[in-house]
């Protein structure tokens, strides 16, 4: 007899493949491992869903728990389907994570500006707390601001400059041996013929760079002296540090190396051009720091122990309601809230 499978929708699928995994975290009780079983029959792809989750967020300890569960996880191809339902899902506004993470709809505080047309030489833009904006460049390349960010194009016949004074960019560069197109952040220059690449400059003037696409070449910037008749930056000769794709370096720290970068934190690094932000185990001072980015509400823990509690899942970017009720239902995290300031602390 031929067995008959209706396709779970997409959303339904991911989001409890999510929970199932938060449950093997902090362990089953046998209630719900009968649960899971029965989950687990409903549908061939809810286990590989499940394996695919669990190997994004690192949880693959969770599932060797339940080895008489699942016997040989690694034997199981996962259905290219179902790989490209958790494509769609990091992409997407759906909830991912091993805590079990709330998806929230609509985001706050967040807005996507429109396309903003370089046509003349010499422009500054930026945007607001909460707000993305898409600059095409007249030479075919484009730059993403993220939230609270500003930069200062300038193009001359022989250079392309473009100068990050704060926030985050993603730089799509038209190729254009002839006239390269530099970064300025901080005292750092960023220098490309034809390439892709994301810049982060924090308050305290460190400067994250990664290469999603060809190389680029990094050097310091001097004062240009006008004096000298210097208007832009000079070509970095091809000794210059390099980066290539999948690779970072933090330009600012004590030890500045570069190092590859993994395909999954790739996608966590560049998951706010799709107004999303993912954790995968940062702790909750670091994580309210990273919303706080996306929002002006202020967010104060009092309890220091709640500061290392570990947070992993998608958010939309500036979901401060999101991230309040996770933390409410996952870690009994209290929280008052007035005006533009939440306080959260340990409700126990």
């Amino acid at each position: 007899m031929t067995r008959i499978y209706d396709f779970p929708p997409p959303d339904k699928l991911e989001t409890e493949a999510s929970n199932w995994i938060s449950r093997l975290d902090r362990g089953l009780s046998d209630e719900e491992t009968n649960e899971l079983k029965e989950w687990m029959t409903q549908h061939p792809d809810n286990h590989a869903a499940l394996l695919a989750l669990a190997s994004l967020w690192d949880r693959m300890d969770s599932l060797s728990r339940l080895g008489d569960l699942l016997p040989s996880p690694a034997r199981r191809p996962l259905a290219t389907r179902t790989r490209l339902r958790i494509a769609a899902a990091l992409a997407s506004a759906s909830l991912l994570g091993w805590l079990g993470l709330l998806s929230i709809d609509t985001p706050i505080d967040t807005v996507v500006s429109e396309r903003a047309e370089v046509t003349t030489p010499n422009r500054t833009f930026e945007t607001a707390v909460g707000e993305q904006s898409t600059v095409n460049l007249t030479d075919g390349s484009q730059v993403v601001l993220n939230t609270n960010s500003r930069i200062k194009v300038k193009y001359t016949p022989q250079h392309r400059l473009v100068t990050l004074e704060r926030g985050e960019i993603n730089v799509r560069v038209a190729a254009d041996k002839a006239r390269p197109l530099s970064v300025l952040a901080g005292e750092r220059i960023i220098q490309a013929v034809g390439t892709e690449f994301n810049v982060q400059i924090s308050d305290d003037q460190r400067i994250e760079l990664v290469v999603t696409e060809g190389r680029v070449l990094v050097g310091v910037h001097r004062p240009l002296r006008p004096e000298a008749g210097e208007s832009e930056p000079a070509v970095l000769p091809l000794s210059s540090v390099t980066v290539a794709a999948g690779e970072a370096l933090i330009l600012g720290s004590d030890d500045e190396r570069v190092n590859e970068v993994s395909p999954v934190e790739l996608e966590v690094k560049l998951s706010w051009q799709s107004g999303n932000i993912i954790f995968r185990g940062e702790s909750l001072e670091d994580a309210v720091e990273e919303i706080g980015r996306y929002t002006s509400v202020e967010f104060v823990i009092l309890d220091d122990d709640l500061r290392k509690v570990r947070i992993a899942g998608l958010f939309k970017a500036g979901d401060v309601d999101g991230l309040l009720a996770a933390l409410r239902e996952n870690f009994d995290i209290a929280y008052q809230r007035t005006d533009e300031r939440i306080v959260l602390f340990n409700s126990k």
